[in-house]
């Protein structure tokens, strides 16, 4: 079965494309680039089921004119901080403005805990996927990583938040974790769920 991944971000892309390999599932994935979509998705949506709703509905739509007739899949994630009322949430890639850097970013979060207890920094990465099938149907997939956030950053690169956020279980960050420590993350707890309903799907 043949997925369209509603990103441009062709890293992003491979990481779905290994984590599928390694799962041994038969789907191939390709990217909006792919496909020859270029337009731009304004992403107003309040919550990250609204945001993702609205990138793989923008999909949809250029599919249905292009006559392209794949499954689509797109996602929206973040940092939620308990501690901050949820933020960066969906603000997560813009939380200290359009392309801060990673240093800048980071700066911002820490500095608004600065007063935040240690035993109070918790937080979740949260990934929710919306998947609108050929036939029309649409399926909303919800995937977390538990966690808090560290006093100051470790290792920097990867993931945006990767250098604070300490998984729980662990005590130390998540871009210190290997693969094999970090196991499954929330967007591939996400992808799973789909892939368990897409079995379920074909097994009717």
């Amino acid at each position: 079965m043949r997925i369209i991944y509603a990103s441009g971000n062709k890293e992003k892309i491979n990481q779905v494309k290994s984590f599928v390999k390694t799962m041994n599932y038969n789907y191939e994935f390709i990217g909006l680039k792919e496909i020859g979509f270029n337009d731009e998705i304004i992403e107003n949506g309040s919550t990250f089921e609204e945001n993702s709703l609205i990138k793989a509905k923008a999909v949809k739509k250029f599919c249905d004119r292009n006559n392209i007739r794949e499954m689509i899949v797109a996602d929206d994630a973040g940092l939620c901080v308990d501690a901050l009322g949820g933020e960066p949430g969906i603000y997560s890639a813009r939380y200290a403005g359009d392309h801060a850097s990673q240093e800048i970013t980071l700066k911002k979060l820490l500095d608004n805990m600065k007063d935040i207890k240690e035993e109070d920094r918790t937080a979740i990465f949260v990934c929710v996927l919306t998947a609108i099938l050929p036939n029309g149907e649409i399926m909303t997939l919800r995937g977390e990583t538990k966690g808090k956030i560290a006093l100051k950053p470790g290792t920097m690169g990867k993931l945006t938040y990767g250098p604070v956020f300490i998984p729980q279980g662990f005590n130390k960050v998540m871009n210190e974790l290997s693969d094999e420590e970090l196991g499954t993350t929330h967007r591939e707890k996400a992808f799973l769920e789909l892939f368990s309903k897409i079995e379920n799907l074909n097994n009717i």
